[in-house]
């Protein structure tokens, strides 16, 4: 449908401005046909020329993180964190709204849905009894860590992968899916493989580790920087990017919604999401990794896997527990 308009947009804009310079000019006075630039990029893109150097080196490895803590005892998740959400009598969960399939609002229905939603209920089922005592908010990208810093969520489960220096600034839960950095590209710009994206344009969300890793991997590509996934599905659509690199449990969402786009096998790099807990919560974590440890032994995770990402190219098996070794 995007397509569709912008074709329409194009021929108006194109007849534009035949009529324009196809009048005979004033005398003496050269002119130029007027180009169409298009539609405007995403609010807050940033498009960056090709040899950005990365921020930082992507780690692929997951070297320096020594894992998680282990669900222990009843008393050891009976913390003074966790008495404060009981209290409160609902978990705040920080997501995503835009990211289909994973967490998303449902216009039709007027709520959150995806995998990352129904594992929220799932924490909320384990506190609680309920699935329902969950409350959600929007939190970017850009401010998972800073709004559990600010005691805004009592948990992330935003697509949030482990990564040395997230772990400096977070607590992570056990993994709780697997996906892998590959490329999206729509079917009719001509890219075959990583190697056609010499000199065209890259979208990622700005501040990712993602961006690290195009920056690594891509060097001779220009880089369209945005806010969301979502913005990088819209960039293609309306001609301001040529691909997308994500993890590709995203990037299912995407394919899900534009069937003209296709996602290559070719792998950048293994990421690991988790949930993130602010610093020294450890009965947050604690609990959270209760319910990890359940849902992956009764079913619940594989049942939520075949609802949402059946047929995406991430793992369809839960992560292997990562607990710390010296940690009980």
């Amino acid at each position: 449908m995007r397509r569709g308009t912008a074709l329409v947009v194009g021929m108006v804009v194109t007849a534009g401005a035949c009529i324009s310079a196809c009048s005979p000019p004033e005398t003496g006075v050269a002119q130029d046909a007027p180009a169409f630039r298009g539609a405007p990029h995403p609010p807050g893109a940033v498009l960056d020329s090709p040899g950005e150097p990365p921020e930082e080196a992507f780690d692929a490895n997951f070297q320096g993180w020594p894992g998680s803590l282990r669900p222990g005892e009843a008393e050891e998740r009976d913390g003074e964190h966790m008495r404060r959400i009981r209290e409160r009598g609902r978990v705040i969960v920080g997501v995503d709204q835009s990211q289909y399939l994973l967490s998303y609002r449902d216009a039709s229905r007027g709520e959150l849905r995806g995998f990352e939603v129904d594992l929220a209920r799932e924490v909320a089922r384990d506190i609680f009894g309920d699935p329902e005592r969950v409350d959600f908010r929007f939190v970017d990208s850009a401010g998972r860590a800073e709004a559990l810093r600010a005691g805004a969520v009592d948990i992330v489960i935003r697509t949030m992968s482990v990564t040395p220096g997230r772990a400096a600034q977070v607590d992570f839960s056990t993994p709780y899916l697997a996906s892998y950095v590959r490329m999206l590209a729509p079917s009719d710009r001509g890219v075959a493989g990583l190697n056609d994206l010499a000199g065209r344009t890259v979208c990622v969300v700005d501040r990712t580790n993602v961006l690290n890793l195009v920056r690594e991997r891509l060097p001779e590509s220009k880089v369209l920087r945005v806010r969301s996934w979502s913005d990088c599905l819209m960039a293609t659509q309306q001609f301001q990017a040529d691909a997308v690199v994500a993890d590709d449990a995203v990037l299912a969402g995407m394919v899900a919604q534009d069937p003209l786009t296709e996602i290559f096998p070719q792998e950048l790099a293994k990421q690991l999401y988790a949930v993130a807990a602010p610093r020294g919560h450890d009965d947050v974590v604690r609990q959270v990794n209760l319910t990890l440890e359940r849902v992956r032994g009764d079913g619940t995770w594989h049942r939520l896997y075949q609802q949402w990402l059946a047929g995406s190219l991430a793992d369809a098996w839960p992560p292997n527990p990562m607990y710390r070794e010296d940690a009980r």
